[in-house]
């Protein structure tokens, strides 16, 4: 096999394709540089993507597509989708490495050619309650007196924003938190007036955020605007660099709200290790793309892309370029692998597909990302990990 082809599945006209359009870009500029490097030891990437409007039938319809084509892999994206293909992807034995980072799809058993770089939703989630809860509690005037208090808005339907919810509220509970009522809060809503309003009555002093960077942001100016003066917490795919530009006022005002979120990678532009490689390309492949335009999520497409470069040149080094020798000799020889870019080192065995099991989370202050608390949570609660929180 001279020529190599990967497969894409992206959204770039759906329901997430405000996170999911630079996502897209940043995959295909990532093949185009391994494929300047060589390839995978010098065979070429043959890179065939497709828009599925994150729509699961249309998913299922390209998926079968890109299978006729004869694909060895794939870049996949939404959580709904991923979750419905994956007992099909483990069938035909076809590593899906994809931007979901559910908990569920780290079952080696039921998920076995399911792959992401990052550490899962829920250890996202556990991480953000947790570095709030470490840093931000003990400032407050009530810490001490009583339980901190924790809504979260996140619409009810979606797959990828209810993947998380059973374990923050686990961790919740192991904190001491006390629950609010959730408020259902669609993908891309433009008003949550109604849902401030109702947590307005619980009086929170923390939110979890589950959607994506448009609703997130909508949901935080409301929250702003109506005087609820909770802080906030974001999943990864509504923490990037457009949430404080669409937030205005209630991110960038002197009396400005707090915003912490998951980053399981730098964002665009950060300085770590291979972020030059990552601008140079974008500036070469996409220059009518303004540089203030892109995003966290060009870098972390970068991530799952160099990640399964590295599994294929393992497998192919072994004589095991196929999906099968892609898993077994690729992914699962993998001890503490560097991607770079501020990801956590990537570690896979035959028993545990979760690829690490901490997380940077940042915070918008002054005007730009900073460091709050690299969170790790099999160093904090080692038998849990062990024992109770793999595959949620």
């Amino acid at each position: 096999m001279r020529v190599i082809p990967i497969g894409g599945l992206m959204d770039t006209t759906g329901a997430t394709s405000d996170v999911g359009k630079d996502y897209a870009l940043g995959m295909d500029e990532a093949f185009k540089f391994i494929n300047e490097q060589g390839g995978v030891n010098g065979k070429k990437i043959k890179y065939i993507w497709f828009d599925y409007s994150y729509s699961i039938p249309e998913a299922i319809t390209k998926y079968k597509v890109l299978k006729r084509l004869g694909v060895l892999a794939i870049a996949g994206w939404g959580t709904g989708d991923t979750e419905a293909l994956s007992p099909t992807v483990n069938k035909d034995k076809i590593p899906y490495v994809s931007a979901s980072y559910s908990a569920h799809l780290t079952d080696t058993v039921r998920t076995r050619y399911n792959l992401f770089f990052s550490s899962d939703y829920s250890t996202h989630a556990r991480s953000c309650i947790t570095a709030w809860f470490d840093n931000k509690w003990p400032t407050r005037t009530e810490y001490g007196k009583r339980k901190p208090r924790l809504a979260c808005c996140y619409n009810f339907g979606s797959p990828y924003a209810s993947a998380p919810i059973r374990a923050l509220k686990d961790q919740a509970k192991l904190l001491g938190f006390e629950t609010g009522p959730d408020q259902d809060v669609s993908m891309t809503a433009l008003d949550a007036k109604s849902q401030v309003m109702a947590l307005k009555k619980f009086k929170p002093d923390l939110l979890w955020h589950g959607n994506t960077t448009m609703s997130v942001s909508a949901t935080i100016r409301d929250a702003y605007g109506l005087g609820l003066r909770a802080d906030h917490i974001v999943n990864i795919w509504g923490f990037d660099e457009n949430l404080p530009r669409l937030a205005g006022d209630a991110m960038n005002a002197k009396n400005a709200l707090t915003v912490m979120g998951a980053t399981p990678c730098a964002f665009y532009g950060q300085s770590y290790k291979n972020m030059d490689i990552v601008v140079a390309m974008a500036k070469k492949y996409n220059p009518d793309v303004p540089q203030n335009k892109r995003l966290i999520r060009t870098v972390q497409a970068w991530c799952n892309a160099l990640m399964l470069w590295e599994a294929m040149k393992r497998a192919d080094k072994a004589g095991g370029l196929t999906g099968p020798g892609i898993i077994k000799k690729g992914f699962e020889t993998m001890r503490g692998f560097d991607i770079g870019l501020s990801a956590s080192p990537v570690t896979f065995s035959h028993n545990d597909h979760r690829p690490t099991s901490s997380c940077l989370i940042q915070e918008w202050k002054d005007g730009k990302f900073q460091e709050v608390e690299r969170v790790d949570i099999k160093k904090r609660w080692p038998n849990k990990w062990e024992r109770e929180w793999h595959g949620w």
